[in-house]
Order: C-alpha cells, then structure tokens, then sequence
C-alpha cells in the first residue's frame, strides 16, 4: 500500500498546485486555456506518438484489453440510461451525470501509467486511449443531442460527429504511433528525441491544468447527481471493467491498466461539451471536482487490490 501511495502522490500533489495557482491568482487566469490548448495539441499527442511508436506491442492481447474496456463502458451507459435519469432531476442534468460516468481524464492515466506500470505503462494507457476515446465521444454527444437544453438548429449533423471523432488529435496520435511501431519504425532521428521531451513536458502541465479546473460552487445543489455519477465512474465501472477482464483472459500488467482505466476521474473537457450542448455545466464542473479529490482515496484502494 505505501508503495502505491508514493506513486500516486505525486499525481494529486500537482493537481493541488495547479488548483492553489489558480485560486489564489498567482498566475494569469488567461494562462491556462492557452496551456490546455498547447497541451492538447501539441505535448500530449507528442508523448501518445512517441510512447507506442517506442513499446513492443506484440505481447498484448490490444483487442482482447478494449473488449473489456469498451464492453464496460456500454454496460455501464446502458444501465444509466435506463435507471439513473429519475436521479438526476433534469434532462441537462442528466448529461452532466452521463460525462461524468463515461469520461476518462486522459492526463490523470497518462500519468499514473507511467508511474506504476513501468516502461510499458504509456503504451497501455495509450490503447485505453484508442478504444474509449472515441467510444465516449460518441455516446455523450449522442446523448447531448437528446437531452441537452440546446435549440434545434444547433444540434450537430451526424457526419460533423464523425468528423470531430476521427480527427481529435489524441486518437489520431494514438494511430500514428501504432503505425510507426507496426512499420518497425521505433525512433526517427532528431524527431523522436523533440518529441520525447515534449511528451514529458505534457504530464506536469496537463496535472497543474486539472487542478486549475477544478470548482465547488455546484456541489452542495446536487449532492444526489455527483454521488451518482461517482459512485458510478470510480466504483461500478471497474468492477464491470474487472469482470470483463478476467472473462477474456487480460493478464497481468495489462489486466491492472484496463482495470486502472476505467476507474479514474472524468474529464474536465465534459465541462466544455456540456457548455457547448446544452448540459449542466455547473453540475459538470462539480462532478469533475468531486471525483477528482474522491480518486485519491479509491485509487490506493483499488491499485492495493489489483497488486495483492
């Protein structure tokens, strides 16, 4: 257990800085959306390109681990789809809710991958990213399109969807990088070495920008939609997750990364989406907050379960 506390501290201590920053105003508030955007543009899709260009891939079972991750996410939105709209109280509600339970906070797992699962951890975490992103993407927009408090003339066209889905930098990156890897292309001179100190640089940026996003303001008004949502992310989904896992064989540090995956906090871009569509996004900002502090207790406890 020590030994998972001391991996994870680091993680959650640069997200209190980054959360101190803003409060405080020690840095420009106009600072961190530039740093979002840089992050999700330029350093995080550097650091996917550079992590599963470099591993060896041919001992996991790639197909078998996003069974299991995308499986658990379809049961899990099923199940909210049919039970937890009475929880919620509203149909923008509803959505924030639905983010919250799907969602992955891709630079919480970028993270912690690297931390705990060795020289293959960015590469595993990667295939999380491959699976579920667009998976995710396209359920809370599904789901935005229905229940969100937006006009009709503003709903998305379905081939704009697509489009969005297909070109997020993130999942092309994730491409890329398997495409060098299968090609047997590991390092690319004078490339490779740029875009490994990029990558590196995303990691402490990207923790620092979750932490500048987080807010309590929503959280006392809808105690009952950020439990559900919660206890839905950080509890339900893995063990759904976990089942599936084992049901297919995942083994080892394999099975921990797509256990691992599906049970950390939502992402702070639901805050963005619920703006844009019509959801709640001060119950979104809640949510996120919430399971943010919430993951530094039930992440140790998961992990010690995973590793006994």
């Amino acid at each position: 257990m020590l030994q998972v506390l001391t991996a994870l501290a680091p993680t959650f201590l640069l997200i209190a800085i980054g959360f101190g920053l803003r409060h405080f105003k020690l840095i420009d508030a106009a600072f961190w959306g530039a740093a979002e955007r840089l992050i999700y543009y330029l350093l995080f899709p550097a650091l996917l390109i550079d992590g599963t260009a470099k591993t060896d891939l041919s001992g996991m079972d790639i197909w078998a681990m996003g069974g299991a991750l995308v499986g658990g996410i379809l049961l899990l939105s099923a199940a909210l789809q049919l039970s937890c709209r009475r929880l919620s109280g509203s149909d923008p509600a509803y959505t924030s809710v639905f983010q919250g339970a799907v969602r992955v906070n891709t630079y919480v797992a970028m993270a912690l991958g690297a931390a705990l699962l060795g020289p293959h951890g960015t590469a595993l975490m990667a295939i999380g990213v491959l699976f579920c992103m667009p998976t995710v993407n396209i359920l809370s927009i599904l789901v935005m399109q229905r229940h969100g408090d937006m006009p009709a003339g503003m709903k998305r066209h379905p081939l704009r969807t697509l489009w969005q889905i297909l070109s997020n930098p993130l999942v092309c990156s994730v491409i890329v990088g398997a495409a060098l890897n299968l090609a047997g292309i590991r390092q690319i001179p004078v490339v490779s070495p740029v875009m490994n100190v990029l990558g590196q640089a995303s990691l402490p940026l990207g923790l620092l920008a979750v932490g500048a996003g987080l807010g309590f303001s929503a959280i006392r008004g809808a105690k009952v939609a950020v439990a559900v949502s919660s206890i839905a992310r950080l509890a339900v989904l893995p063990v759904i997750t976990a089942l599936l896992a084992k049901a297919l064989g995942i083994q080892g540090n394999a099975f921990v990364a797509v256990v691992l995956y599906n049970a950390l906090p939502t992402s702070v871009s639901a805050y963005v989406l619920a703006r844009q569509m019509g959801g709640d996004a001060p119950l979104m900002a809640g949510i996120i907050t919430v399971q943010t502090l919430a993951a530094a207790v039930t992440l140790p406890v998961l992990l010690a379960l995973l590793t006994a």
